[in-house]
């Protein structure tokens, strides 16, 4: 590319506040091939990177959680402490980390490292419980990698040292067996010419490090180091210290692996293998799928547990099916029972229907030393025929990589794969190269960049992972009264077998009486789907009020954890407990639908709306329907609303003037502001697909196919249609293959499409 520069505008977010940047950025940094780390026009922007929604679970409608740390720039790194799986810690560009301490709480640890530092970082536990964090270093450029080291998980921290000398692309394992190399900490970097890869290796717990090896095989980003036991004629834990590297070309890889047996203090060169081949597109000279730039990395792992398959080396890595340039990628699984000498064929870990039709990419794994569950987690386009969204997809192995679990869909909402908003930069756009997975005791947590927001959002999510309801979400006790149920569900499961055992705590604690939280089925799930009840009783005079249930899920080990909250309210008088609340569009009103299975006379519902201020505002009152034990069921209206998204909640009083509120349900109403007639999908077709189009008035609208000839074939529709947003689901089942033309006309618009049906 013969680019010189040009201004793009970078989106920030912080200390809650969006922050638009404007830079000169240089091509040959961004878009050089040889080069993964972060852009250096954006480094001085992202030290400031910060969080802007922590914490924050987000939940789809089957029950599912995904973690939303905040924002930070790519690129994360996860690992996990063996002596507590309850503690993770996870880095992101260029030092944003979060930590926790029960895996559901997260809170910011960006440590001082006493030096610019440049990103791709990553990390490592040792068998101690000590903590590494690495990330590239230097003064005015990239020179090294330092490592900082803490003993309480991220919340506090030593002084860095020098770790590994390098331009690009670092790695780090530990040692974590009790073996003669035991808490050894080795580290790799590609050398400042791009010639070879750098080793070097601490033995007293990451206080020194030294070199000890260059592999000249290594002229791309992409070097990895792991750690396995040596099988070869005894079994020594920590025995086989790997390295693979990567070189070749961007689109044809030689995957170059190395075996040291004493402890890294050298190397003997195993084989040299071309398994990659491209990975989506050549754009630029990169690989990239949907302008979002990837690599075919080499991701190595070895089985450190006691079960059949231990000391096996596994290799997972992405790559064009069919191979070649603008074929879209899967994820591959092989490996070596011989240290790399040689390896197994490859198998397919996605497992699509027809996997030439989508993209898989973006892999990473991990083997569980406890039970040697090999573990890999993907971007997928699988869910948009279009493929230019994806979700985060995960899978096991628990035969030592010859089968792998049935799929399973991570994230809880699309991302749109080429994040115009995100930042980035480039052409391809630099979205990050790689993401992380961790696992202990056969359960894994996986982190990733997410930009279903339009930013680098900081995600994590559990995998096996079940879903988690309770209802209802408001009830309601009087003083004296018997009790109240409320329904604990996992109505589904991903691939999670084990149990789920549960706990309740109450807030605020009420200032006289007492509420008594009881399982009267028990605490404990361990088959799905399944449910239980969870009883509220009162003792003594509660305090009238609202009071919160937090109720906690958690596996054998404190581990998936998941939250629901609900409402309590305490007081003389029951109020009506509703058992549908919903809202629908119809047109530009809003209907509100809710009933109740009981009911007091003269009781009713007032309608409240969300208020730009954020606060509520009462449209109306509608009555109660009289004493009864019948379900009742009611509907309120909202009429003539612009776009936009309502918030809607009913607010019921009490005889004694005390009230509590419903559950809160949103809506969208979407007005086109344009006519549009949208390309149909999936395209080429067979037989059926989808035509979508927009009218922004109240119009006569025809659409109708015609042939290549121009002569109609069939009219699609021939009507008056309101304002909005149509599609409709055509099937040409009756026609001969080939290419047809479809045409709206609607007022003075027209518009004509291609499509294309192959049999």
């Amino acid at each position: 590319m013969n680019h010189n520069s040009t201004s793009f505008i970078t989106r920030f977010i912080i200390g809650g506040v969006v922050t638009f940047l404007f830079s000169t950025l240089n091509f040959a940094q961004i878009d050089n091939p040889l080069t993964d780390h972060v852009p250096f026009d954006y480094i001085k922007y992202i030290q400031s990177y910060q969080s802007d929604s922590p914490e924050a679970v987000v939940t789809d409608n089957s029950g599912y959680d995904n973690f939303n740390l905040g924002a930070a720039f790519a690129e994360p790194h996860l690992v996990q402490n063996p002596n507590n799986p309850l503690q993770y810690f996870t880095s992101w560009n260029t030092n944003t980390a979060f930590r926790t301490d029960d895996a559901f709480n997260w809170t910011i640890s960006a440590p001082s490292f006493g030096a610019s530092v440049y990103g791709d970082p990553v990390n490592a536990y040792d068998s101690l419980g000590n903590l590494f964090y690495e990330n590239m270093s230097g003064s005015g450029s990239i020179q090294n990698s330092r490592v900082i080291r803490s003993t309480d998980n991220g919340s506090t921290w030593g002084t860095s040292v020098i770790a590994v000398l390098g331009g690009d692309k670092n790695w780090i394992a530990a040692d974590q067996t009790s073996g003669p190399y035991a808490n050894y900490i080795y580290t790799t970097m590609t050398a400042t010419s791009f010639a070879a890869g750098n080793f070097h290796r601490s033995i007293d717990h990451g206080a020194t490090f030294t070199q000890t090896a260059t592999f000249a095989t290594h002229s791309l980003p992409g070097m990895m180091v792991a750690v396995g036991p040596n099988t070869s004629g005894g079994d020594v834990p920590g025995g086989c210290v790997y390295v693979v590297t990567n070189s070749g070309s961007s689109f044809a890889s030689t995957y170059t692996f190395y075996v040291s047996t004493n402890g890294g203090a050298s190397f003997t060169l195993k084989s040299a293998q071309n398994f990659s081949g491209y990975v989506g597109t050549n754009v630029g000279g990169r690989n990239s799928v949907q302008n979002m730039r990837t690599r075919p990395y080499p991701f190595i792992a070895a089985d450190n547990s006691y079960g059949p398959n231990r000391g096996r080396l596994y290799l997972v890595y992405a790559s064009n099916t069919p191979a070649g340039d603008l074929n879209k990628p899967d994820i591959f699984c092989r490996y070596s029972d011989n240290q790399g000498t040689t390896w197994s064929s490859p198998v397919v870990i996605n497992d699509d229907l027809n996997t030439v039709a989508n993209n898989q990419w973006h892999p990473s794994i991990w083997c569980d030393k406890t039970s040697g569950r090999l573990f890999v987690k993907w971007m997928d386009t699988r869910d948009t025929p279009t493929s230019d969204s994806a979700h985060i997809y995960a899978s096991y192995s628990d035969d030592g990589g010859l089968t792998f679990a049935p799929n399973q869909k991570i994230t809880t909402s699309k991302m749109r794969i080429n994040c115009t908003t995100c930042g980035g930069g480039g052409t391809p756009r630099y979205q990050g190269d790689y993401d992380a997975i961790t696992a202990i005791d056969n359960q894994a947590l996986m982190v990733w960049t997410d930009f279903r927001a339009g930013t680098f959002g900081s995600y994590v999510g559990f995998f096996p992972d079940y879903a988690l309801k309770v209802s209802p979400a408001l009830d309601s006790i009087a003083n004296n009264q018997d009790s109240v149920i409320y329904n604990i569900s996992i109505p589904s499961v991903k691939l999670y077998d084990s149990e789920v055992i549960f706990s309740a705590t109450i807030s605020p604690a009420p200032d006289s009486g007492n509420i008594i939280i009881e399982f009267p089925d028990g605490d404990t799930l361990s088959t799905f789907p399944d449910s239980l009840h969870m009883k509220i009783k009162t003792a003594g005079n509660v305090t009238v009020g609202t009071y919160t249930i937090t109720i906690t899920g958690k596996g054998p080990n404190g581990t998936p954890v998941h939250k629901r909250t609900v409402s309590l309210f305490v007081g003389s008088i029951i109020p009506v407990e509703l058992t549908a609340f919903n809202a629908s569009v119809n047109k530009n009103d809003v209907q509100l639908n809710w009933t109740t299975a009981t009911e007091l006379n003269n009781l009713g519902f007032d309608i409240q709306r969300k208020s730009n201020d954020g606060k509520f505002q009462s449209l109306g009152f509608v009555n109660g329907k009289g004493t009864t034990t019948e379900i009742n069921n009611y509907n309120f209206v909202d009429s003539k609303l612009d776009a936009g998204t309502y918030t809607y909640r009913l607010m019921q009083k009490d005889f004694d003037g005390t009230y509590a509120y419903s559950q809160e349900v949103e809506v969208e109403i979407s007005t086109p502001l344009t006519f549009s007639l949208e390309q149909n999908y999936p395209n080429p077709f067979n037989p059926t697909t989808t035509i979508g189009y927009s009218i922004p008035s109240n119009n006569f609208v025809t659409i109708k196919l015609y042939d290549v000839l121009g002569n109609e074939v069939i009219t699609l529709v021939n009507e008056q249609k309101q304002a909005g947003k149509y599609e409709m689901l055509y099937n040409a089942s009756n026609l001969a293959s080939g290419v047809y033309y479809y045409q709206i006309n609607a007022g003075d618009f027209t518009q004509t499409r291609k499509l294309m049906l192959m049999k």
